[in-house]
């Protein structure tokens, strides 16, 4: 008894469902039949109502129909009016399938069938309403590009439509994606005013482009000219037209009452729009006076004046005027007085917006808007500079304490930066994992370039320490002959070397704010090599004797201090923190033999600048020099070669007045 009672409700329920969707699509197919003609032959005007009325049948044909017809791909016989579908296009002719019930109707030939083409107009209004259907598709991914596509060409009746989908939608992201563009439909469309400032009201803290896009575009004006001076609300600026006119004798007249005052509208605007308005009647142009000329030439002549000899401006005023006074033609307005008229008229812009409480609340949200925009802009600005200075330092550090310590300028400290690159690039060869290989890398790296640097101290700098010019021109060898050996062993082509996938993207903060999680890296490298170097330099045996031997070598040699051994192992120090810097320039800088010598002028321009041997210095000269750069390129974007031109001018000068740096250092690094 139960399974029968069963049997009844399903039986009931697919029964009930079956004459719904009949019933549906007899009502649609009735609209397809009525409004043949309207679908037909369709246009902008008269489809609306069309398709009005097969939305209402809610049959679930209307999706497929509008598409189809949309992309032109519905046909109609000409015979009986129905509307088909091409299954099958062959030599003998086309198979069509009826699109109401996908019947079979056979082959037709190309006469006896039209293709049913809508206008562009047509599509648009399709188009607007498959909108509803895309929107709440339960695919995500398709209601994400409806609403990519309704951004680009937001219509109103889209505002309803957003606010049923916005009550359904249940994805987060998607769900603020409505609500933005309901805000910017409801500014731009809506004719309730509370909701229009409403909705401006809520940008407030919106800096994206889009936002600041809307409201500019309720901000734009045209401009007017009148002969009195204008008094509406929502009247945006009075301006001032060009009236300068050019004497025969090629010099300028300018009024008095224009003196100083910089015009917004060239003379030719201004005339244009004293012509539009009515205010000057019968001008003649240059162009209407030549044309004029061409009317009267007879014979090669205008009346008794040779066309050829109208080669000037000047001779065809001439040639005008005498046909004016003979009454050929209209006579010319002179430029005084066009001068007197661009003078006693008014040209003034209005805002295309009318209603004025809606201008003053854009204005304000909008430079609101601006201000915060400028701040983070010079935010973004000093994190770049800041993240620069980062890179410099680490670049620079090592080359601080062997300069500092032993008065060496090493032209190969650039290539210990690049020694440190390739040796992360090996490692990654072997250790596919980019975590993995980093952990491995820098302590592989600064071992590598310690004992290059141990044993380029001991076979060449120890002996070539009284010698400065020497030393100079022995590294500077030695830098060329270690980029050789590198493209000798890895060629000359770029080589990459990964971060791990945690290090990919940026932190951002909001549209305007981001840093990279690379250069968020780097200064966190930079913090830590700080506070290890200040512990090896404070707290150990090695960093004591070095300051020892900084300040005073003889004195620290005296107290059983060997110097030759620090110079070793300072050298070697400073070597290898070069090597660590390599593999994290690496990081985000394709890995090359000529790695080093990008950061080599820049790494002896921080050691100067902050003060040779303190690291305290070396840190203030490279936040000088990062931020100093990135200020400059922020003023010429383009050019990044006079950027660092410029940088190096303003170090020169400022070495000129501090020249022991900005922490200068007691002792033989700071003796003159």
């Amino acid at each position: 008894m139960h399974s029968l009672k069963i049997l009844f409700i399903i039986t009931f329920f697919f029964g009930t469902f079956n004459n719904c969707y009949a019933s549906q699509n007899d009502y649609f197919n009735k609209i397809l039949i009525e409004d043949f003609k309207l679908i037909s032959k369709s246009s902008s005007k008269t489809i609306e109502p069309v398709i009005d009325r097969l939305l209402s049948t809610k049959s679930p044909k209307i999706e497929q129909f509008l598409k189809l017809w949309k992309n032109k791909k519905l046909y109609f016989i000409k015979k009986n009016n129905v509307i088909t579908i091409i299954k099958q296009k062959s030599s003998k002719g086309y198979e069509l399938i009826k699109f109401t019930n996908n019947e079979n109707l056979g082959l037709f030939s190309k006469k006896e069938i039209r293709n049913i083409k809508p206008n562009s107009g047509v599509r648009s209004k399709i188009s607007n309403a498959l909108v509803g259907f895309e929107i709440l598709n339960e695919d995500r991914l398709i209601r994400e590009k409806s609403l990519e596509n309704l951004s680009r060409k937001f219509q109103p009746e889209y505002l309803v439509l957003l606010e049923t989908a916005l009550a359904k939608e249940k994805d987060k992201i998607l769900k603020q994606r409505m609500k933005e563009l309901l805000i910017f439909g409801t500014i731009k469309f809506s004719k309730n005013k509370k909701n229009r400032i409403s909705a401006i009201s809520s940008l407030k803290d919106n800096m994206a482009i889009e936002a600041r896009g809307i409201l500019s575009n309720l901000l734009q004006t045209k401009i007017y000219v009148s002969s009195q001076k204008p008094e509406m609300l929502n009247l945006a600026r009075i301006i001032i037209p060009d009236v300068t006119v050019k004497n025969t004798d090629g010099s300028s007249n300018k009024p008095f009452i224009y003196f100083g005052k910089k015009p917004e509208l060239s003379r030719e605007q201004a005339i244009k729009l004293l012509i539009q308005s009515n205010l000057l009647k019968n001008y003649i142009s240059s162009e209407k006076r030549d044309d004029l000329l061409k009317q009267n030439i007879n014979k090669g002549k205008i009346e008794s004046i040779l066309v050829s000899s109208l080669n000037t401006d000047q001779a065809r005023n001439n040639a005008y005027s005498l046909l004016a006074d003979l009454g050929k033609v209209p006579p010319i307005i002179e430029e005084l007085e066009i001068n007197k008229l661009l003078e006693k008229s008014y040209f003034y812009a209005i805002y295309n917006e009318p209603d004025y409480d809606i201008i003053k609340i854009s204005k304000k949200i909008l430079n609101d808007i601006i201000y915060k925009v400028d701040i983070y802009k010079y935010l973004d600005l000093f994190l770049d500079g800041l993240s620069l200075s980062s890179i410099y330092f680490l670049a620079a550090i090592g080359l601080a304490i062997t300069f500092g310590v032993m008065r060496v300028i090493n032209m190969a400290h650039g290539e210990f930066i690049m020694i440190g690159a390739y040796t992360g690039y090996v490692v990654q060869l072997f250790i596919p994992n980019h975590t993995l290989s980093l952990l491995i890398a820098f302590p592989l790296a600064f071992m590598v370039t310690f004992l290059a640097g141990v044993a380029m101290e001991r076979l060449v700098i120890r002996h070539l320490y009284k010698n400065p010019l020497d030393t100079l021109l022995a590294t500077f060898g030695i830098s060329i002959a270690f980029q050789q050996i590198a493209k000798n062993i890895f060629g000359t082509q770029a080589m990459p070397l990964t971060s791990p996938d945690w290090l990919e993207g940026a932190f951002i903060i909001n549209d305007l704010l981001s840093i990279s999680l690379i250069r968020i890296a780097i200064f966190t490298l930079g913090i830590i090599f700080l506070i290890l170097i200040l512990l090896i330099m404070n707290k150990t045996r090695l960093g004591l004797e070095t300051k020892a031997v900084t300040q005073n070598p003889m004195m620290a040699s005296s107290m059983g201090i060997n110097p030759d051994r620090i110079n070793m192992l300072t050298f070697g120090f400073g070597s290898g923190i070069a090597g660590i810097a390599g593999v994290a320039i690496g990081l985000f800088s394709k890995v090359t033999s000529e790695i080093g010598s990008d950061y080599i002028v820049q790494s002896f321009m921080t050691v100067v600048v902050g003060g040779v041997g303190n690291i305290w210095g070396t840190l203030a000269g490279a936040t000088l020099i990062g931020m100093l750069q990135k200020f400059i390129e922020w003023f010429n974007p383009s050019n990044t070669l006079a950027a660092q031109t410029y940088m190096i001018i303003f170090i020169i000068v400022f070495i000129q007045f501090r020249p022991k740096g900005i922490i200068s250092l007691k002792g033989r690094a700071s003796e003159d």
